[in-house]
């Protein structure tokens, strides 16, 4: 099973950015949906965005604007660019893969914490 691993939490200031990215531990062949959630206090997992191995995005619609999802495929990564945060952005991202086929296997990273307070 791929293993993915995060990097680029930390503590940032109201309307701050930040970038966080995530590696695949090998070359994904097959079709696959890569992307970001999140998981704020006291909520449960939410989709933050996905890229498509066409490279076609989705993101939830609150946060379409401030947050941007790219990858480089040569390098296995996919990186989130988030701009202009607000506190309630405060959780913990997690990077998601989903491939195969039949986008049969599902990979989660291990979470980094990323908290927006002045």
């Amino acid at each position: 099973q791929v293993r993915l691993v995060e990097s680029g939490g930390g503590l940032v200031q109201p309307g701050g950015s930040l970038r966080l990215s995530c590696a695949a531990s090998e070359t994904i062949f097959s079709s696959y949906v890569m992307g970001w959630y999140r998981q704020r206090p006291g909520k449960q997992r939410e989709l933050v965005g996905v890229i498509t191995s066409g490279g076609t995005t989705n993101y939830a619609d609150s946060l379409k604007g401030r947050f941007t999802i790219t990858r480089d495929s040569a390098e296995n990564t996919v990186a989130l660019q988030m701009d202009n945060l607000k506190p309630e952005d405060t959780a913990v991202y997690y990077c998601y893969l989903q491939y195969g086929d039949g986008y049969q296997y599902k990979s989660w990273g291990q979470g980094t914490q990323v908290t927006v307070s002045s």
